[in-house]
């Protein structure tokens, strides 16, 4: 789950804005638009430490994340040996938010690939424990005794993949700015005493968002290869997003109230699958990105 208070909160992305991306990316230019090759990817297994993030039955948020990261991790060493892979954590450590995204931009990274466990806020339901007695003389009657069950367990089953919300373009924008020889592989493009270096990283941005969506869908369509659920794409505001250098998305990769996705998410099969999914993903936008400058 990307934070407690957003369980169960989700928007979806706007139509206008995919519907958009094609014609807003001819505003871009070439230095922009143009497709980086992927030497670089950062994984970061949600949670972690002291924050365990999401809770099922028996197991936590971050213990699945952090196992599914690691299988993907050798995969993509054992398949893709060229492409480097960072961690945000290899361990069960607690990695501030808003730490997240500069070790992936000090690294130079070219992807951010997030990977979370969703959960859908608590069911309340009151129900009558007994009855007591109020009032005095005459006025004394019986009153029910009510207590208030929170059923935290659901029915909802899938996975769905999130890119940047909007609202934190400004952060996503200063990031860029402040790692500007990172961004572009054209040295001095991003020239903080030049004064259209803004336009520029506002249209790195707007280019970032289009490739996320490309890897997103990708993703989505990996996980409804297997069977699985497909909730879709979908756009939030999540910081650890916004102050990264670089494309990415975060995925939720299942529902650890649902008793069957806790014991799927916690099997050695389960785990294998959406690492899977995760890897043939990246070799797709790979390879969709190495097809434009070829």
């Amino acid at each position: 789950m990307v934070f407690a208070k957003l369980k169960g909160i989700s928007s979806k992305l706007n139509i206008l804005n995919l519907l958009a991306f094609p014609f807003l990316l001819f505003a871009v230019p070439a230095k922009a638009q143009s497709p980086k090759i992927l030497k670089t990817i950062v994984l970061d297994a949600g949670h972690g430490g002291k924050d365990p993030g999401a809770h099922g039955t028996y197991s936590n948020e971050k213990d699945i994340t952090l196992a599914v990261v690691l299988k993907l991790g050798k995969i993509l060493r054992d398949s893709m040996p060229k492409l480097n892979v960072v961690y945000t954590r290899k361990t069960d450590d607690f990695i501030d938010l808003k730490e997240r995204g500069p070790i992936g931009n000090r690294a130079s990274g070219d992807f951010f690939l997030a990977v979370h466990v969703n959960s859908t806020a608590g069911r309340r339901e009151q129900i009558q424990v007994g009855t007591k007695k109020v009032g005095k003389g005459r006025h004394k009657h019986t009153v029910p005794v009510y207590k208030t069950i929170v059923h935290h367990e659901t029915a909802t089953s899938g996975c769905e993949t999130y890119v940047l919300g909007l609202k934190r373009n400004d952060e996503k924008e200063k990031a860029i700015g402040e790692y500007g020889e990172n961004v572009s592989d054209e040295p001095g493009l991003l020239d903080k005493n030049d004064p259209m270096t803004s336009v520029l990283i506002a249209q790195y941005s707007q280019a970032f968002l289009g490739k996320s969506v490309t890897f997103a869908g990708k993703l989505q369509s990996q996980y409804a290869s297997i069977g699985r659920n497909d909730l879709g794409v979908k756009q939030m505001s999540l910081q650890v997003l916004a102050n990264s250098t670089m494309p990415g998305v975060l995925t939720e990769i299942g529902f650890i109230n649902n008793k069957e996705e806790e014991d799927y998410l916690n099997s050695e099969k389960g785990q294998m699958e959406i690492a899977t999914c995760l890897y043939r993903a990246i070799v797709a936008y790979k390879e969709s990105m190495e097809s434009k400058i070829r």
